[in-house]
């Protein structure tokens, strides 16, 4: 761009469409601020994109495959079971699709707003090029996001992979896909494509799968993968891969053997990391850490002053639920004022595999690392009338409460419409009032929650607090 071209001013620029973006220009835009926001390619973000959306779209697809195989256990007769990808990415583009069309929408009419294609990069702390043009604002807010960590794998090169994002866009079966890694986004997809009908293979470098999680949710995440036919192999010291004919050999290394695994297709899902690498945020006095996050404060404003991050690019934060946050934060502290806080916020999240997994607050091995005295109480599905009556049993209920104030520390829910269940234990944390407003509560029959206060009823020590 021309030197000293002048630039267009607003009062505030939004760089990122994503889950924060959108809502915080149209609330500034609707104070009477003139708004820019930025975005280089899909409205909506990960979520819309590649990540909640569609995924959970073709997990929905995956479960009725699953069903429909288990129809005879309900005495319902339905014959072979076939799954056509092509209609299942059909179905999948159209919903997410849907909702990018949505938040794009919304963006262009909106009054005081105004939208800008391109890929923006600072030129100072107020200044951002984008596609040939200066914009100027006395605030600025990154909702960037972030994209698949590729990890270092010998012979990776030359072999063609997969990604969370890429793998949105194939319609077919691959015959075995092979998956690095044993987090969320690895056991979401190694399931949905055995449903589908791949052979999968999963490839954990720990010792563990979900190794955030206690050990009996790993365990028990792993019984149930491996009970649906996939083979997971943990402790996995090194990985080299090598193009084979139209395949990929993948060879895995433990401390007992090493082992190859001839596959149709490699899938990564080792980890994120931040789209901050691009963004000239070297012109500016923004702040990153040793990942390349953007260091914010409690009040998500970075070290430069007018700037804000917000959403995935932040670190404080892995989900859209907490990049919604972080717009309500920033919203209630600039326009309501309001005095809201990233430290109010209770980690809480879902792992959506069938059934699935939801926590809140601390874990056994959090609560032990910080000398808390606490309470455990549990309950398997088995004792739970909804899961009996649909047959879907698997799982348990466990929550935490501090010993000497009956807080609620955490809880961690592995079993059907857990999900949903894990709200009941959330709301009552966030209103800081201790397990007996959910014991004196009187929950519907026959669901999930109902069986809640009797965990919360039946609490021993917690070992080792």
């Amino acid at each position: 761009m021309e030197a000293g071209k002048a630039s267009t001013h607003f009062d505030a620029i939004v760089i990122g469409a994503g889950q924060a973006g959108p809502p915080l220009a149209v609330a500034l835009a609707n104070a009477g601020q003139r708004v820019a926001l930025i975005e280089r390619k899909d409205f909506g973000g990960t979520c819309v994109n590649t990540g909640c959306i569609p995924t959970k779209t073709l997990l929905a697809n995956a479960r009725v495959a699953h069903m429909a195989r288990r129809a005879s256990d309900y005495g319902v007769s339905t014959g072979a079971v076939a799954v056509d990808m092509k209609k299942v990415k059909a179905r999948k583009d159209e919903v997410s699709g849907s909702s990018r069309d949505g938040v794009e929408k919304m963006l262009r009419t909106t009054p005081n707003c105004s939208v800008h294609g391109g890929h923006a990069r600072f030129v100072d702390d107020h200044s951002i090029e984008v596609d040939g043009k200066r914009l100027g604002a006395e605030r600025i807010f990154i909702n960037v996001g972030g994209r698949a960590a590729i990890p270092p794998i010998d012979g990776l090169e030359s072999v063609s992979h997969l990604t969370n994002s890429s793998m949105m866009g194939i319609d077919f079966l691959p015959a075995h896909l092979a998956i690095v890694g044993g987090s969320y986004v690895a056991i979401e997809f190694a399931q949905m494509y055995r449903r589908f009908g791949s052979r999968v293979t999963i490839l954990q470098r720990g010792p563990r799968l979900v190794t955030r999680e206690d050990e009996d949710v790993s365990k028990a995440m792993f019984d149930l993968l491996v009970d649906e036919g996939i083979d997971v192999r943990l402790d996995v010291q090194q990985i080299a891969v090598r193009q084979s004919g139209a395949g990929i050999v993948v060879e895995a290394t433990t401390r007992q053997a090493k082992s190859e695994i001839a596959a149709s297709h490699l899938l990564l899902a080792t980890g994120r990391m931040p789209n901050t690498d691009d963004l000239g945020l070297e012109n500016t006095s923004v702040q990153r850490d040793a990942r390349g996050y953007i260091v914010v404060d409690d009040v998500l404003q970075t070290s430069a002053a007018g700037i804000w991050a917000l959403g995935d690019c932040n670190g404080r934060g892995a989900f859209t639920h907490t990049s919604y946050n972080d717009y309500e934060i920033v919203v209630a502290n600039l326009l309501r004022g309001e005095s809201r806080r990233v430290s109010d916020r209770i980690v809480t999240y879902a792992v959506f595999t069938d059934p699935p997994l939801a926590r809140v607050g601390m874990t056994e091995a959090e609560i032990r690392k910080a000398g808390r005295r606490a309470l455990v109480g549990t309950r398997p599905m088995t004792h739970v009338g909804r899961a009996y009556e649909r047959g879907e049993t698997r799982g348990f209920l466990k929550v935490l409460v501090d010993a000497n104030t009956q807080l609620i520390l955490g809880a961690c829910f592995l079993g059907i419409e857990a999900d949903e269940a894990i709200h009941c234990v959330t709301d009552v944390m966030y209103a800081r009032m201790p397990c007996t407003t959910i014991t004196h509560a009187v929950h519907i029959h026959p669901t999930v929650s109902e069986l809640i206060p009797t965990v919360f009823e039946d609490l021993k020590p917690l070992e080792g607090t």
